[in-house]
């Protein structure tokens, strides 16, 4: 499984003109299901996502997270965060888990997110969205179950 956070002062995601999903100050992560994902990789993203220490403290310092500065989660599906160019200047996702499959992980990660105890608000799966973010830093982590950077 494969995140891509973004501290935000505030997101909001729409679907055909609809906002579907906001929130204020918090992070907005683009979450992608590879193939062979397992509850083990989403348990470690999810764990991650919602711990992750980029909020400054009194001096400045990334310490603090999304629970100690009354932060949300904008949770957005993306497919797209497995494009691989290696072979070309197309994509290929051959790497991403099949949609129904997929559904139903990313559907297990808004879960569980929520049940780490902050507001979670999401995007709508397989929907074109339109995903405003104002960055904060900005700040941009990779997250990635397989790949331990």
């Amino acid at each position: 499984m494969r995140a891509v956070v973004q501290r935000a002062l505030s997101a909001r995601v729409e679907v055909s003109g609809e906002v579907t999903g906001r929130i204020g100050l918090g992070l907005v992560a683009f979450v992608g299901a590879e193939k062979g994902d397992t509850q083990a990789d989403l348990d470690y993203v999810v764990s991650k996502v919602v711990g992750l220490r980029v909020f400054p403290d009194e001096r400045g310092k990334m310490t603090r997270a999304l629970a100690d500065v009354g932060g949300a989660l904008l949770v957005i599906s993306q497919f797209t965060v497995f494009g691989d160019v290696r072979r070309g200047l197309r994509p290929s996702f051959d790497g991403a888990m099949e949609p129904a499959a997929a559904e139903a992980l990313y559907d297990r990660f808004v879960e569980a997110a929520r049940e780490g105890g902050v507001p979670v608000e999401t995007g709508r799966f397989r929907a074109d969205m339109r995903v405003f973010v104002e960055n904060d830093g900005p700040v941009t982590i990779l997250l990635d179950s397989r790949r331990l950077f």
